[in-house]
């Protein structure tokens, strides 16, 4: 009879896992009159109304901006994640507060099904977000290109080169040390470290995050001026401030750059939809941004004002979950993320101002590891690859330009202090 249990509960993990990870080995999503390589535009848009978010559906009717439809493919994400997640099955719970979670060490926390029954399932995904494997135990962004646009015109009007940083402190599954980088007297679970490499005026600005593993501790961020030579940091409210003029905050980055304390959030319900995944190789790209010697190029942008990545869109399992502020002082009164089920990265956001009109959307390109720089081959990660803020508001939108890589290597424990901010500014 123990066997018998032990045989039926490692079935039933099996089954959690296959259906968390490999969502299209046995179901492959579909849609009338959808195919491979077909385009979507101002003239079949009302076939295909209900794959794409509203918001993004009126970009297409209102002839902003074709959509080409790509395969659906499965981003299988890297081993080691899945067995960590495999084994904190049974172990993780939220706890009696939201931000307060209980037993998870690695991986995914929450594996089954979110329930439109369940009060907490949105929260759930959001942890599932948050403790995601976004770019790994560590990666960079090394140059990232922001470029500030005014849709009406197509002016460019500023274009600034950064290099991004991230790193895992806790969680880690594939990059020794694992699960913990040690000592780590802050009890921190990640670090972002930013530097502006151009132009002029703003380089050596530098951004430094650090997020406590306890959700319910407000991160601690600073903020270097390289032509006031000094670092200062930042106030709870400067994150969601417009981050060097652009029209992304700082709460933007990745989709989601804050606490889950901070959003009341809901689980709308899943759905298929058509999301910004595909082959960066694959691509017809950007030739003048960005060119290595290694021959690497980031993808290119077009449609209205030059604000829309070219690339392809793949009919995918989302989860719809809308996030609203605990703060009322908060600039948003909500967002509603569409999360991809395998991932569990954030590609696609919408974003309505205080009096609940449509602000912002957030598109976030992401390209599969093996079809990309030959260092991400292998990795399963999904790579951030491109992505726009639009402000329908003001006609103006940002972009986004990645080499996103991940190597250890380019994102050490030391660089995310604030002696590295004083030492890399003087």
């Amino acid at each position: 009879m123990l066997v018998s249990l032990f045989s039926t509960s490692v079935l039933a993990n099996d089954v959690l896992i296959n259906n968390s990870f490999h969502p299209y080995q046995d179901d492959v999503p579909s849609h009338d009159g959808l195919q491979a390589g077909m385009v979507i535009n101002q003239d079949n848009l009302a076939q295909f109304k209900d794959i794409i978010d509203p918001a993004f559906a009126n970009f297409i009717e209102q002839g902003w901006l074709e959509v080409t439809v790509g395969e659906t493919t499965s981003f299988d994400l890297h081993p080691g994640y899945i067995e960590a997640s495999r084994n904190g099955l049974g172990q993780v719970s939220l706890g009696d507060s939201v931000g307060e979670i209980n037993g998870w060490v690695a991986g995914r926390p929450f594996l089954e099904e979110p329930d439109t029954n369940d009060p907490r399932a949105g929260e759930k995904l959001a942890w599932n977000y948050k403790y995601g494997y976004n770019w790994g135990d560590s990666a960079a962004i090394a140059p990232f290109y922001w470029k500030y646009r005014d849709m009406n015109s197509g002016k460019l009007e500023r274009t600034i080169k950064f290099n991004f940083h991230f790193l895992n402190f806790t969680g880690r599954v594939n990059h020794e040390p694992v699960p913990t980088i040690t000592p780590n007297p802050s009890e921190l679970f990640r670090g972002i470290y930013v530097q502006v490499l151009e132009p002029y005026d703003v380089r050596n600005t530098q951004l430094l995050i650090h997020r406590a593993q306890d959700d319910l501790k407000r991160d601690n961020s600073w903020l270097y001026l390289g032509f006031q030579r000094r670092v200062r940091r930042l106030a709870t409210g400067q994150v969601t401030d417009a981050f060097l003029g652009s029209d992304l905050m700082i709460e933007d980055f990745e989709g989601y750059n804050g606490r889950i304390s901070d959003m009341n959030w809901n689980y709308k319900g899943t759905r298929h939809m058509l999301m910004p995944f595909y082959n960066h190789n694959d691509l017809t790209l950007d030739a003048e941004t960005h060119s290595d010697s290694d021959g690497y190029q980031v993808v290119a942008f077009g449609g209205q004002g030059g604000c829309f990545p070219n690339i392809t869109w793949q009919l995918r399992k989302v989860y719809e979950v809308e996030a609203s502020p605990v703060d009322d002082s908060h600039p948003l009164s909500k967002r509603v993320h569409f999360i991809d089920a395998q991932t569990f990265t954030i590609p696609r956001t919408v974003s309505y101002d205080r009096s609940g009109k449509l602000w912002k959307t957030f598109t976030i390109g992401q390209a599969h590891p093996d079809h990309h720089l030959p260092a991400n081959k292998g990795t399963g990660v999904s790579i951030d690859d491109s992505f726009s803020m639009i402000d329908v508001q003001a006609m103006h939108c940002t972009t986004g330009q990645f080499k996103g890589q991940v190597d250890p290597s380019l994102s050490t424990p030391e660089m995310f202090s604030v002696q590295h901010m004083r030492a890399t500014g003087n």
